[in-house]
């Protein structure tokens, strides 16, 4: 990560909005961030936008001092986009938020007010939810060790209330609804930081492209001895990016390259070199998979 440029304000949140053909959604986005009860300031990374979404926001808020747009020139991948903007950033706390994400005026401000509850927390995150209000499992994720993620595979997940053994990757909700849980992980789509945490740990592992970045944040937060958390009280509304449709095969390729590296970084079982070749020739395959399906798709 490039070195921070700018002595932290307190109070003041930097929202990081990483770009990449978003279309109208970034626009949407800083509307609604600008509207913010709490101090904020925006840095939007963008990634080679070539859809005009870049200029429409240059043009809508030109002289917006609480706005700066950085042009990578090149796509660089989620995470180190992310790793550009926090560069820039003033404020004494990182919200790295997707431009699909549609937050309410007093989200920042509520989300200010459960990190500064316990000093112990060095991420949090939400209820990220669909346009039908639906929870997606991404919002409260256990690490995808190989024993959890065949677990959900098989179905076998859906029995671990009666046998904990069979536990997967997904984390269903506290029976005591306690307004902040722990958990291995949460959606990359919304992730507050204290700008501390986030330079200690040196931001995102720009090995990664795009997806799993957030998992591998998560779990260096929590080995540095921070608190990994979920504010499910409150919901954010993720509607699913447009690039990420346009692009299945790109999405899919690096999704399981990101799952291989993070496989092979926290993952004892990548030791065995019998479960690497098997994952390995697993991911391969599901790759190969998305890319005939799309080229099936591409002839129709």
């Amino acid at each position: 990560m490039r070195k921070v440029e700018n002595a932290a304000q307190p109070g003041l949140t930097s929202v990081v909005v990483v770009t990449a053909d978003s279309g109208d959604d970034v626009g949407v986005c800083i509307e609604r961030v600008l509207a913010s009860t709490a101090p904020v300031e925006i840095v939007v990374s963008d990634n080679a936008s070539a859809d005009g979404s870049i200029e429409a926001v240059e043009r809508r808020w030109s002289g917006e001092p609480r706005l700066r747009v950085l042009r990578n020139g090149t796509n660089l991948g989620f995470g180190a986009g992310c790793n550009r903007g926090a560069a820039l950033a003033r404020g004494d706390a990182l919200l790295f938020l997707n431009p699909d994400c549609r937050i309410e005026p007093d989200t920042i401000e509520r989300l200010r007010e459960a990190l500064a509850s316990d000093p112990a927390i060095g991420l949090l995150g939400v209820s990220i939810v669909d346009a039908a209000g639906k929870i997606e499992p991404a919002s409260r994720r256990r690490d995808p060790l190989l024993r959890r993620t065949f677990m959900t595979m098989s179905g076998l997940a859906r029995f671990e209330s009666r046998w904990p053994a069979l536990a997967g990757v997904a984390m269903p909700p506290s029976a005591t609804a306690a307004p902040l849980e722990d958990v291995d992980a949460v959606s990359g789509a919304l992730m507050l930081l204290p700008r501390a945490m986030f330079e200690r740990l040196s931001g995102f592992d720009e090995g990664y492209f795009l997806h799993c970045e957030d998992l591998d944040l998560c779990r260096r937060v929590r080995d540095a001895g921070a608190r990994v958390v979920c504010a499910a009280v409150i919901r954010v509304v993720h509607l699913k990016g447009t690039s990420s449709r346009a692009r299945p095969r790109f999405v899919a390729a690096h999704k399981y390259r990101g799952m291989w590296r993070w496989f092979t970084k926290f993952d004892p079982a990548a030791r065995n070199p019998f479960a690497r070749g098997l994952v390995w020739l697993a991911l391969k395959m599901r790759i190969a998979l998305v890319a005939g399906r799309s080229s099936f798709s591409a002839g129709d």
